[in-house]
């Protein structure tokens, strides 16, 4: 339910937030906003999902008049992407986990801030972690799979226990699409496997959803063989 009163009525005089994180972050729940589902940066702070922060047009509005240097990214793609993700990393993140992250990488750090409120992770660029997240996607684990079949070296999947795979199931093309909306740098495939790259493109023509059923297919098929070893 979105305010009904002025927010002013909710602090004192004297009391003022500045622009850092921890106020910025302050203000939001204060405004009603469920801050486990945005992403913030100092300067914009992005939806991971709408329904669940509770971020309304009102709730925005609000916010702009205290933070009117800060925008709201109200991006569906994104949000699908953060879904995605989410599915993922619920799995694989325990609480108060320490994780190692990749420098320079705009869209894992997006996708990794809302989990040090979610669940009190600690995110570090280097020293002692319980997690390290690998930035493989979609298309370059799918590229992989078929790069080890075609040299007959069986499923080449490239899970580890002590990793997490925030981009594992996006697309190449889902997120440079809200890169490049969002004006930042592009990414680049790293799987640069010719055969299985013109596999890839093939398929995309004939079945657009293959990546999504070849990593799934891919993975039941792995369980099954570690099952059979475990019982020999």
């Amino acid at each position: 339910m979105d305010l009904m009163f002025d927010i002013s009525g909710l602090t004192s005089d004297e009391e003022e937030f500045s622009s850092s994180k921890k106020d910025v972050l302050k203000y939001l729940k204060m405004i009603g906003v469920d801050t486990r589902f945005i992403s913030y940066t100092p300067q914009k702070i992005y939806i991971n999902n709408l329904r669940f922060s509770k971020f309304s047009r009102t709730r925005e509005k609000t916010f702009k008049k205290k933070y009117p240097e800060i925008d709201v990214v109200r991006n569906k793609l994104f949000q699908k992407i953060c879904y995605k993700s989410s599915k993922v990393l619920s799995d694989e993140i325990k609480p108060e986990s320490v994780i190692l992250m990749p420098k320079d990488n705009f869209m894992v750090e997006l996708l990794l801030e809302p989990y040090t409120r979610k669940y009190g992770v600690k995110l570090v660029y280097g020293g002692v972690h319980d997690l390290k997240v690998n930035p493989l996607i979609l298309d370059d684990e799918v590229n992989n799979i078929f790069e080890g079949i075609f040299k007959g070296e069986g499923l080449n999947l490239t899970k580890e226990d002590n990793e997490i795979y925030p981009l594992i199931n996006v697309s190449i093309d889902w997120i440079n699409s809200f890169l490049e909306m969002d004006n930042q740098e592009l990414l680049d495939c790293e799987n640069k496997d010719e055969l299985a790259i013109s596999f890839s493109e093939f398929l995309q023509n004939v079945a657009p959803q293959y990546r999504e059923n070849v990593l799934t297919a891919a993975e039941f098929v792995d369980l099954k063989n570690k099952k059979l070893k475990a019982e020999k």
